[in-house]
């Protein structure tokens, strides 16, 4: 008997991260895991853009503090086109929880990440989450 593995619900992500070697390793460790990483940008505007472009993307993974603006311009702008936001920051947002589905708190190990993704991932499938990774606030529930 075969078994094949579950069909993820998110596996394509857009990764907003101006700090290089944080985007260069989160992007590699993603991979890694068997995302795929849509793109990865350090800019609010070239964020804006793909979001406007891509219709792939499963889930955006942003920092707050950008070179040229704020990552809740990024989350506004998925959330309006219905995708879910995993704010990865020094500290969570005022006014994030409205936008987002979730915040992990930097730094952060890799499976914390991985983890966090999960969780959101079975609140949008329905389910409780499995575990829930240190300094992860999950913002959205199951209905």
């Amino acid at each position: 008997m075969l078994f094949a593995k579950k069909k993820r619900r998110i596996s394509n992500l857009l990764l907003v991260e101006d700090e290089p070697l944080v985007a260069f390793d989160t992007e590699h460790f993603l991979r890694d895991a068997e995302y795929s990483v849509v793109a990865t940008v350090d800019r609010v505007a070239d964020a804006l853009a793909v979001i406007g472009r891509e219709r792939e993307i499963d889930l955006v993974l942003v920092d707050i503090s950008l070179a040229d603006g704020s990552g809740l311009d990024v989350a506004r702008a998925a959330h309006g086109v219905g995708v879910p936001v995993l704010f990865v920051t020094g500290s969570c947002p005022e006014g994030g929880r409205e936008v987002a589905a979730g915040c992990l708190a930097k730094p952060y190990a890799q499976r914390d990440l991985l983890a966090a993704i999960a969780a959101i991932e079975a609140v949008l499938e329905g389910k409780k989450p499995k575990r829930m990774p240190n300094g992860f606030s999950l913002f959205v529930t199951v209905s």
